[in-house]
């Protein structure tokens, strides 16, 4: 299959290149205007992906990508963090949700120009559910509680809108918190590793954190990469599949765990600098339709997760 990654410049775009790449499929790696293929690739794997430049906010780009005529399309372009989405929401909802409807847009176009139309995978957010106190289902109603989740309804409703007018075979991915070797310390789970490990070097007694209290379900990166390639490949289209581990963890839980594969142990001092307003407490996934459609399970297990993280920083 000729796999479109947009988005294959950023952490999880990595990933998925690489876990297309081993599934034996050619991958067009969609990056921004003046970008680089990830370095997190070999030389041998970036050699064989056909990289093109574009810009999701222009539609004569985004048509450009369009007639090159993939089978698939992941689409991971986006303003992903959610305090980039928080400093500017407009900005959010026009990369994200506009953005996605401009794609959507351009491969429905496909079948009235006569050509085959591609299977879209929207990759969205288990953050759209909002407040919760149960691992959410598809079923249950969205309700974002922040300008990043909101715009991925915004995403999701406009490839739907899409999909009904032009028959585009849409399926979304809805993906609870992931992480793993390679992410940026602006989201928790680097940032705390990587307070953690600076302290183990400076020999400092403790470290500034912010609410430890939240419930996440946390996901290796290289799962997400998998369960996106299975959704593409034997995903049901018109359907919305969480992609999760089904299981909660405090941030506290997550830093004693990232003390214990340190060695070292420090104080953990509350910065209300560091908490985030309107925080989910809880938010954790059930990925059961994932598994029955796709064979999809969890590989890695959090604490391997969190090692090979850490040795990525130390790198």
């Amino acid at each position: 299959m000729k796999v479109l990654v947009t988005g294959a410049d950023g952490f999880v775009g990595a990933w998925v290149v690489r876990e297309l790449l081993r599934h034996g499929h050619h991958v067009v790696g969609g990056i921004r205007i003046g970008g680089t293929p990830p370095h997190e690739l070999a030389e041998g794997e970036r050699l064989r992906v056909q990289w093109v430049d574009f810009d999701l906010l222009s539609a004569d780009s985004v048509n450009a990508l369009a007639r090159l005529g993939p089978d698939g399309v992941i689409h991971l372009a986006a303003v992903a963090s959610g305090a980039d989405a928080r400093r500017d929401p407009g900005y959010a909802w026009t990369v994200n949700a506009a953005g996605t409807a401009r794609l959507a847009e351009a491969f429905g176009a496909a079948g009235v120009e006569g050509r085959a139309l591609p299977r879209l995978l929207v990759v969205s957010t288990g953050e759209v559910y909002g407040q919760a106190e149960r691992p959410c289902v598809e079923t249950d109603p969205v309700l974002p509680c922040s300008p990043y989740a909101a715009s991925k309804v915004g995403a999701e409703v406009a490839a739907w809108e899409v999909s009904r007018r032009t028959g585009l075979p849409v399926i979304v991915a809805r993906a609870f918190p992931h992480t793993g070797p390679g992410q940026s310390d602006k989201y928790v789970v680097p940032a705390l590793a990587l307070r953690l490990r600076t302290a183990t070097r400076i020999g400092a007694p403790a470290i500034n954190t912010g609410n430890l209290e939240p419930v996440r379900d946390f996901l290796d990166v290289r799962d997400v990469a998998a369960a996106y390639r299975l959704l593409l490949e034997r995903g049901s289209a018109g359907e919305t599949y969480n992609v999760a581990r089904g299981v909660g963890i405090s941030l506290g839980d997550v830093v004693e765990r990232l003390m214990a594969a340190i060695g070292h142990r420090v104080l953990l001092e509350p910065d209300p600098a560091l908490s985030r307003p309107n925080d989910l407490k809880f938010l954790v996934g059930n990925s059961s339709k994932l598994a029955r459609d796709t064979g999809w399970a969890p590989a890695v297990s959090f604490d391997q997760t969190l090692e090979d993280l850490l040795d990525a920083q130390a790198d």
